[in-house]
């Protein structure tokens, strides 16, 4: 059955249906047609696949990344970070990857991050003479950091699939953040100080000291944002899905009646948004509920077990295996499906092997997230095609290599040294 199951849902995706649908379509026909066990089971683990409090905290922090996104917080980042950044070689590169960390911290969402972002610095990066490909692909290349740094949504999928802690995983995510950060900043000094990308001094009027303390002061609220959250979890103040209505009340005070960028009319689009972002991936989740028990059923993480185990015992050799494939599967499927699908079956190897959950999760993220910026799937590099009106493949064959090279540096890094994952939720304790 578990080969039936594969085959189904091949030829399902092959047919252009929807993930979601795929997912729980295959579990059905696999029961149905390979199984004496009743096709019921697929509809009760589809409903009891999504009733979960933990999901409630998707829905509010991607409503709280619109709204933050649509009331002025990118601009404001934006004009804290150049300030130290823009006249260094690459420098504006440098600012867009470090607002993408930031706005990531806020957005919990790659695309976002890059249309919120790239939005505002590609047409900065090309008005400065930039290469247009360089100027996309830097964004593309940052968005993902949402994915990564916390709190970020695909954190609260694997949470709620491993049955780990939401807090332990938004901890985990920072160091790792910050050493993909720090390796797309490398290439981006490289990339500027070969190609003689820096701002003239005279190029603009110098700041006052006012001007200086007025970008920081706005500043404040978005760079706030974050550290109330997080804090508050950490703080034992409020869980992470309440954080999320915390987030959202904090987003519309700031965009409402701080910054007033948005008004009340803009809210219902942000709620269809949301609410359709929302569906999609409480959706996948149903359905790999579905699709998991079919697995589990079968055994085959047992068998994945016993295959790796053929090959070798070494959990630097499963940790290898496992960044292989995961960076080929980020390539064709979406992060979410992906780790509702892997993770039941590869999570059970890496913990015999004696891997920590925590670690084996940021891997699986990181992983997945270099997933974005790598076609056919790429999509922070469809959304910052959509910025710079280019095909696709003008970004492909420019400078994407030189991204991915230093963002898996950084991977395996992050992947064979567990202590950045693990110091700070330890700490915690």
């Amino acid at each position: 059955m578990g080969t039936a199951l594969f085959i189904v849902f091949a030829v399902l995706v092959l047919m252009g249906i929807p993930l979601a649908f795929c997912l729980s379509g295959s579990a059905l026909l696999a029961f149905a047609g390979w199984s004496d066990f009743p096709a019921t089971i697929v509809i009760q683990k589809f409903f009891t696949g999504s009733d979960s409090f933990t999901l409630l905290a998707i829905p509010f922090f991607m409503m709280s990344g619109s709204i933050m996104s649509r009331g002025g917080v990118s601009k404001r980042l934006i004009d804290l970070f150049s300030m130290g950044l823009k006249n260094v070689p690459g420098g504006l590169a440098m600012v867009t990857i470090v607002c993408c960390a930031f706005f990531g911290a806020i957005s919990g969402s790659a695309p976002a991050t890059c249309a919120a972002i790239g939005g505002i610095m590609v047409p900065a990066m090309i008005e400065h003479k930039y290469d247009d490909s360089f100027a996309m692909t830097t964004a593309a290349s940052g968005g993902f950091l949402g994915h990564i740094i916390p709190p970020s949504i695909s954190m609260v999928t694997f949470s709620v699939v491993a049955g780990c802690s939401i807090g332990d995983m938004f901890l985990a995510g920072f160091l790792p953040g910050i050493v993909l950060a720090l390796s797309m900043c490398t290439y981006a000094f490289i990339v500027g100080r070969k190609n003689n990308y820096v701002i003239d001094r005279g190029d603009e009027a110098k700041m006052t000291f006012r001007q200086v303390i007025t970008v920081i002061v706005e500043a404040i609220p978005a760079i706030l944002m974050p550290v109330i959250i997080l804090g508050g979890i950490y703080g034992g103040v409020f869980t992470p899905t309440e954080a999320g209505c915390v987030s959202v009340i904090y987003g519309l005070i700031v965009s409402l009646y701080i910054y007033r960028e948005m008004t009340w009319k803009d809210l219902p689009k942000i709620l269809v948004e949301s609410a359709l972002s929302t569906s999609m991936v409480v959706l996948i989740v149903a359905g790999a509920s579905s699709f998991a028990n079919i697995i589990t059923r079968e055994m085959i993480p047992n068998k994945v077990a016993a295959f790796i185990a053929g090959v070798s015992s070494s959990k630097y050799v499963f940790l290898l295996l496992v960044n292989l494939l995961l960076l080929v599967v980020g390539c064709f499927m979406d992060t979410q499906v992906s780790i509702v699908i892997i993770a039941p079956i590869l999570l059970p190897v890496a913990n015999a092997l004696g891997i920590n959950t925590i670690h084996f999760g940021i891997v699986m993220i990181c992983n997945l997230a270099i997933g974005l910026i790598t076609p056919p799937l790429g999509m922070n590099l469809n959304v910052a095609s959509g910025i710079g009106h280019v095909p696709l493949t003008y970004l492909i064959k420019r400078h994407l290599l030189g991204y991915l090279i230093a963002d898996i540096a950084a991977l395996l890094v992050i992947t064979y040294v567990p202590a950045l994952s693990l110091i700070l939720p330890g700490m915690n304790r």
